[in-house]
């Protein structure tokens, strides 16, 4: 599988930081996060991961390994900072001893997948759903404190996501531990509550694997989302 994903870029600094988005959205979802890192001297690079935004699936099936050896095709071996955000998480966890940034942050990463044992099929209508209320009025009831150019960028980047290759992919990784492991120094932030990481043992199981754990009072999933400052500040000593 050759195919280099498609980038967003912010910045021109010397350091090199990697943004790796979640699951229906693409690297639009970034757009306040990179100008930010780049008053910071970073240069950023944000990809699309297969099947996302500007990035096509690739033919056939695409499993989790495909997906790393996509991003590390694309973006430098080595960068400052990596940052992934919940699927984008699971793929940075899975890249980050190959990558290997000089710090890696998690921002509220599934630690485990689990279809139900209902297969591909039934991953891929369940996917369908999620696709279909990503529009205004469902967002807007359901997430009132995302900004207006978030709401948008979402529904865009739902038009342009492919289920079935993003069904595949979680099919790859069903079953598996997917919690980080410190072989960086890590930084996992929490939205509040977490569906990912929910309780003090979650938390516990984190610290104790060498993994700084920070939340983000009041944040959905999509920490950075109405609450920009209080994200970086999550980031603090991080960045």
């Amino acid at each position: 599988m050759k195919m280099i994903l498609e980038t967003r870029e912010w910045g021109s600094g010397d350091r090199i930081a990697v943004l790796i988005h979640g699951m229906i959205t693409d690297s639009s979802c970034w757009h306040e996060v990179g100008p930010a890192l780049a008053d910071k001297g970073y240069r950023v690079i944000a990809p699309d991961l297969p099947g996302h935004g500007r990035s096509p699936a690739p033919a056939g099936d695409l499993t989790l390994r495909d997906a790393v050896r996509l991003l590390l095709d694309t973006v430098p071996a080595e960068p400052e900072l990596a940052v992934g955000h919940s699927l984008g998480g699971v793929v940075l966890a899975a890249a980050v001893e190959r990558l290997r940034p000089a710090r890696a942050v998690y921002v509220d990463p599934p630690q485990r997948l689990d279809d139900g044992g209902h297969g591909l099929e039934a991953a891929i209508a369940f996917l369908n759903k999620r696709r279909a209320a990503r529009n205004r009025e469902t967002l807007l009831r359901d997430r009132p404190w995302w900004p207006e150019q978030d709401v948008r960028n979402e529904i865009e980047a739902a038009l342009r996501w492919d289920t079935t290759a993003t069904a595949k992919l979680l099919a790859s990784a069903v079953g598996r531990d997917l919690a980080p492991v410190a072989s960086v120094p890590s930084l996992l932030i929490r939205a509040d509550p977490s569906e990912y990481v929910p309780d003090d043992a979650a938390v516990a199981r984190l610290t104790a694997a060498g993994i700084t754990v920070r939340t983000v009072p009041g944040a959905g999933h999509t920490v950075w989302y109405g609450r920009l400052a209080d994200f970086l500040s999550a980031m603090d000593g991080w960045i």
